[in-house]
């Protein structure tokens, strides 16, 4: 009895997982993104008006509005790699890297948009148009165009970030390749904020 309850469940948590997938075979492995800054052991911040930092999901291309990671076979041409897949997609993931990255590496006090009543400060927009693999350069690529602007609006700055790591095409170097040229993106963004 005990034996066919647990068969149930591992049943129902595979059923719940493949209706996550869109009913599709889940894949061995799902790949997220972890911030590769160090943490610091306590944090506590306060921020006058105006210093806080809000950081938005980014804007992505449909190719990448998806959990399987796109390899690019030329201008025109996109497919995806095999056997594997985000945990979700990767405007957000990349939107939780940037906060956290942020928040080890600056004195700023880091929000989420769904906290910005409190006060939004700075605020960081921006599109992510690159986030896979480009089969002719043989490696992944992070392309982020970041706008960073005051309460207001009363200045906005923009500027382009990139970051290539060499990849194979394979599940085994593109993940660890995307997680490390996030990273790099992430970085050089937060050093850009500043404070």
């Amino acid at each position: 009895m005990m034996r066919q309850s647990r068969l149930l469940i591992v049943a129902a948590a595979t059923l719940s997982l493949t209706a996550c997938f869109g009913g599709k075979k889940v894949p061995p492995t799902l790949l997220t993104l972890t911030s590769s800054a160090p943490a610091p052991a306590n944090m506590v911040r306060s921020a006058a008006p105006g210093e806080a930092l809000t950081i938005d999901v980014p804007v992505i291309s449909k190719e990448l509005n998806t959990t399987r990671v796109p390899a690019l076979l030329g201008p025109t041409a996109v497919a995806y790699i095999k056997d594997i897949q985000w945990v979700e997609s990767p405007d957000k993931l990349f939107q939780d890297l940037l906060q956290e990255t942020a928040l080890r590496t600056t004195k700023r006090v880091v929000l989420d948009p769904r906290q910005s009543a409190l006060d939004p400060g700075l605020t960081l927009s921006g599109t992510l148009s690159r986030f896979g693999y480009d089969t002719q350069a043989g490696a992944v690529v992070v392309r982020y165009d970041g706008a960073l602007s005051t309460l207001g609006g009363n200045r906005v700055e923009t500027r382009r970030f990139e970051a290539s790591v060499p990849a194979d095409g394979t599940a085994a170097t593109v993940g660890p390749a995307l997680n490390a040229a996030a990273n790099q993106v992430a970085t050089d963004v937060a050093k850009w904020i500043g404070g």
